[in-house]
Order: C-alpha cells, then structure tokens, then sequence
C-alpha cells in the first residue's frame, strides 16, 4: 500500500434542471471517508436517464468504498486505484446495459459518469463521456479530462473551433457513455495535487451555458468560498438560459492539517436559509446541494460502503427530502440478447429531454470534516 498522505479537502455539491427540461437527470455523490465524488449525467427517455445515473453514483460509491475497505484490511500492497476504478466503471456499465436490455421502461437509457478520488496525496480521474473535470491552480483553470463526444472529435480533426463546438447542433451525441454498448473502455488518470488547488466536476449543462474563461473567473473570485462558487456557476448557467441540466462538484484542497476527527457547523446549504448541523461523521452524500468539510488521511480507520438515498430529482417543495434509489432486478444477458443488443447499438449515444414535472432539489448533507486514507 501507499504511504497516507493527509490532505484537508473542503467540497460543495449542487444540482439543478435548469429552465427548460422538467426532468433533472443528473446525479451527484460523495463518500468523504475515503475522499471520492462522482458526477452523472444520465442518458435515455422518461425516467430512464435518472435512473442510469443514480445507479452510476449510488454503484460507484459504494463499490469503491468496498474495494478500498477490502484491501486495508487484507493489507493488500498491490492495490491500485487505476484498476480498481476502471473494473468498477466496467461493472456499472454491465449492470445498466442488461437492466436496459431487460425492461422497455429503462430501454436505452445510458449515463456520462466522471470520478474524483484523492489518494495518496495524488487525485486518481476516471470518466466516460462529456461530463468534465477540471483544475483550478495559481489562477488558471485547466480542463483535465477529455470530452468523448463528437463534437471532440471534429475539434481534435481541426474542422471546428472551440466556440463552433458549444453550438454544433450534434454536440450531444457522446462516442462513449456507461450503459450505452455491452463493453466499455473508461480513461483512467492520475494527477499531482497541490494545497490551493480546486477541482471543478461538471455536467455540460454549465459548460454549454458558460465559458471556460467565464468559469474560470467565478472559481477565482469565489475560491476561498467553495460553497457560493457552486451556486453562481449553476446560477449563471440558468442565467444564460438553462437549456439543460446543470450539477458541479467543487472540492478545494486546503493546507494538511491533523489531530481533527470530525468537525461540524452551521452552513448555508441551500443559498437561502441557514441549517443546523449536528456533529457525526461523514457518510456517503448523495445531494442536489451539501456543503461539507473533509480531511482524508487514512481510510483503514473508517470506511463506510453504504450510500446514502439518491435524490438526483425531487420536487421543490420538498426541500431537503431524499427519494429512494429505483431497485432494479437485473437478470444475466443470454449470449444471443447480447450480440442482438450489440449489433443494433448505435456508436453515437444521443440525450433526450424527455421526462416528468420535477422541479429543483436542494438537499442538506453534514457540514463535518473526517480523516481518511490516502494512499
């Protein structure tokens, strides 16, 4: 195993619809034990991309959580991170391609997914699709990941310019997504960290409404406030017209700092009414909004591998309130369903905005800060 390194992570979720779609099919997570966020964009018809994606974050999270828990405690020193995000994206892919062979309800239905896992002092980055991450360092935001998109691919072949590609009315169709074909092949990396740094997760419902120079300049003004940057990048989006929508994930790494188990406080969690929170460890955060403090240093110490409800949609009423992750039934693919499945799957995933009456979800998550293990 890796020695630990303790880093002090402070991080914000937010989500939102957006003003044209009715169906928010995005989800967002966090398991700050061990350092992780996950962000999807899901795919499909009615209901279906909701459902793709939180089984993406709700699998990630706790699957990974697992994997990391079973190699402390067999003290396994082969344990790569790579790997172990690569099989788990894998498997996810498994699981949402069968559920949709298997049921015309969740037909099609496929989900973008990027991965952040600190460890070890370094920041391990898997994704699959347009969702981005990027890096904000010494006043200069980077985008680190690559869109698997056709857009990216007429970009990368020089027929079009940046700004051509926000407005390519193909834009949507993404050239790799989890669900979408029997196999996947998800892009794994691993990046150094520095203390000051800040790491943007996002669907393209922001970088489709706004630009890089534009979200680069909102991080900076807002970057010793992690929690405000969240709402005016997504406020901005909606600002811009909200045609899709809009989840980030902002975590700032902040100076080590050590002897602090668990710290909590009083936050501004929903941009409009302040919440008690009451001291606990950190868990597993899946959240249309959560503000949260984490330091992670070792996760042999405490690793916890069960999710928390998913509510990547829920009606704005109903603030705070968290709605039960679908439970699908997955039956194992004859070989004949498969190549059946595989011969008719197209190579272009297109969204679609299909969906129910939702509207915005704000939900409250521990404000809390908890060692974990780095690697």
């Amino acid at each position: 195993m890796q020695p630990a390194n303790e880093l002090a992570l402070r991080f914000a979720l937010k989500s939102h619809p957006g003003k044209v779609r009715p169906l928010n099919e995005d989800a967002v997570g966090a398991d700050p034990n061990i350092g992780l966020f996950v962000l999807a964009d899901g795919l499909g018809g009615y209901n279906a991309g909701e459902v793709a994606s939180t089984m993406a974050v709700s699998s990630l999270l706790s699957g990974l959580g697992a994997e990391l828990q079973r190699a402390h405690a067999s003290e396994d020193a082969s344990f790569d991170p790579a790997r172990a995000l690569r099989d788990a994206l894998v498997k996810m892919n498994d699981e949402i391609f069968r559920a949709a062979l298997h049921s015309t309800m969740y037909e099609g239905m496929a989900t973008t997914a990027v991965v952040a896992w600190f460890l070890g002092g370094r920041l391990w980055v898997a994704h699959a699709g347009d969702s981005r991450l990027y890096r904000f360092r010494a006043g200069v935001l980077q985008q680190i990941t690559r869109d698997h998109s056709f857009s990216q691919e007429l970009l990368d072949a020089g027929m079009i310019s940046e700004e051509e590609a926000r407005v390519l009315p193909a834009k949507n169709l993404v050239t790799r997504a989890v669900g979408a074909s029997p196999t996947l092949e998800p892009e794994v990396h691993d990046y150094d960290l520095e203390a000051g740094d800040i790491i943007l997760m996002c669907s393209d419902g922001l970088t489709e409404m706004v630009s890089n120079a534009e979200i680069g300049s909102m991080v900076d003004a807002d970057q010793r406030d992690i929690a405000q940057a969240a709402r005016h990048l997504v406020d901005n989006a909606n600002k811009a017209g909200g045609r899709d929508n809009c989840s980030v994930i902002l975590v700032r790494v902040d100076d080590a700092f050590s002897g602090l188990r668990v710290q909590s406080k009083a936050g501004d969690l929903s941009g409009d009414e302040q919440a008690s929170v009451e001291p606990m460890a950190a868990e597993p955060v899946m959240a249309q909004t959560a503000v949260n403090e984490a330091t992670v240093e070792d996760p042999a110490e405490e690793v916890s591998t069960d999710p928390a409800s998913a509510i990547p949609a829920a009606d704005e009423t109903a603030s705070g309130d968290e709605a039960e992750i679908p439970t699908l039934t997955i039956p194992a693919a004859s070989e004949d369903e498969m190549d059946e499945r595989t011969s008719e799957e197209p190579t272009l995933a297109p969204r679609t905005t299909d969906g129910g009456a939702i509207g915005e979800a704000e939900a409250e998550a521990p404000a809390s800060a908890a060692r974990v293990a780095g690697k």
